[in-house]
């Protein structure tokens, strides 16, 4: 980050706001200014170093983060009706409603004894009662995410495996607390709307005096950037790299056509399922489509991102278009974007000298040219969805008619972009 929030040449606007958004992996997290001197203000390209795959990614406001995955003790610890008191008589397994239990390693994870604590009233979802899930029907196990606000748990959900995602309420800042309401209603109301193979599917939640609580399924195969960064020199399967292409095309048309933006399309909230199915996730910075004049720019992640997010500008729908871009060209070549730079060169790099990932060369001609409208600097040559899934359609049938071995890694030396 530059020193007071100074811009960077050629780049609008990449000066410090208040909102600071994280991905958060399993057993790591990683803020863009401590690993690779990139900014603050930006979603972090996460790195997963889960041991068992399952993954769900998360976005946090704000800035300041634990150093260690392991440590449980957010602000909450502060407030002063969770800390223990001398005459506590019951544990964590005894204070929650009945059957719903925290795992005995939980016993001093303080959000999560605010969820489950039955001494604290549940409030329900308002205007989605219906979606207000029953306390005593939740075990949590560990958290394998977290952030400044809040973390993520894998636990059991009738008995079915979900993912947790807990925030905290802040405690001494009322503005603050009162944006982070909005956008958990916000979340809600979305999640609650989408309905779709490919959309990670919604639970319920609950708000507690100090928390709230979103539940998802949970997805075993973690994220597709797990999967790829898993796979290393190994060759990429093309069938199934278009197959889990169009997942996410058919998953992001259904959401453009209820008018929603995700804004933050990228390979570490896409999560992979038991089929080996792709699921959109991480819909917390996703937005209804009204006037754009006025939608936050500091959203998504810069390896992913449309130039005109970058740069501040109204953008629409086709910012994701952008991003499904780099992400195809991700399930071909099973590469990170724009691996030889940080991230702010390469949102450096795409404004002012119009670079992009090289598609391989051995790339079939339709799948490269699906990447190279979708990645257009000009927002009305990129496809809508609905054409996307009918371009990738036609290359999964000429794949299964005419490529004999539909397998390859793209194997390049630097440079990996092109101008």
């Amino acid at each position: 980050m530059l020193e007071g929030g100074a811009k960077f040449p050629g780049i609008i606007g990449l000066n410090n706001h208040d909102n600071n958004y994280y991905d958060l992996s399993q057993g790591f997290y990683h803020k863009l200014h401590e690993g690779e001197g990139e900014g603050t203000n930006m979603s972090i390209d996460s790195m997963q170093t889960s041991n068992d795959g399952g993954s769900v990614a998360m976005s946090v406001d704000n800035s300041s983060v634990a150093s260690n995955t392991n440590d449980s003790h957010t602000r909450i610890l502060n407030h002063q009706g969770l800390r223990r008191r001398a005459n506590d008589n019951y544990s964590v397994q005894t204070s929650v409603n009945r059957r719903g239990r925290v795992t005995h390693a939980l016993s001093d994870d303080q959000l999560a004894r605010a969820l489950m604590d039955s001494h604290s009233l549940t409030q329900g979802l308002e205007n989605y009662e219906e979606w207000t899930i029953d306390l005593t029907k939740l075990n949590m196990g560990e958290a394998f995410a977290q952030g400044a606000f809040g973390k993520l748990y894998r636990g059991t959900y009738n008995g079915e495996d979900v993912a947790i995602k807990i925030l905290e309420r802040p405690e001494n800042d009322p503005e603050k607390a009162q944006v982070m309401e909005q956008q958990f209603q916000q979340e809600v109301k979305m999640l609650a709307a989408l309905k779709h193979p490919n959309i990670v599917r919604f639970i319920g939640g609950c708000r507690k005096p100090m928390v709230w609580c979103i539940v998802t399924e949970y997805a075993k195969g973690g994220s597709v950037r797990q999967f790829l960064m898993k796979r290393q020199s190994r060759s990429v399967p093309l069938k199934l790299a278009v197959k889990q292409a169009l997942d996410v095309a058919r998953g992001m048309a259904y959401v453009h056509a209820l008018g929603l933006i995700h804004r933050d399309l990228k390979s570490d909230n896409l999560l992979i399922f038991s089929d080996k199915s792709i699921k959109i996730a991480d819909f917390g910075v996703a937005r209804i489509e009204v006037q754009t004049e006025g939608m936050t720019p500091e959203t998504g992640t810069y390896r992913w991102m449309a130039p005109e997010m970058i740069q501040h500008r109204p953008y629409t729908q086709k910012v994701d278009v952008y991003s499904f871009g780099i992400v195809l060209w991700e399930l071909i070549t099973g590469m990170l974007p724009f691996q030889n730079m940080t991230a702010v060169q390469a949102a450096f790099a795409v404004v002012n000298k119009g670079v992009r990932p090289i598609i391989p060369s051995d790339c079939l001609p339709l799948l490269g040219e699906i990447m190279t409208r979708c990645w257009d600097a000009n927002p009305d040559v990129r496809p809508p969805f609905t054409e996307v899934v009918r371009m990738l359609e036609h290359a999964e049938t000429d794949i299964m008619t005419n490529v004999r071995k539909a397998r390859f890694r793209c194997c390049m030396t630097q440079p990996m972009t092109a101008d």
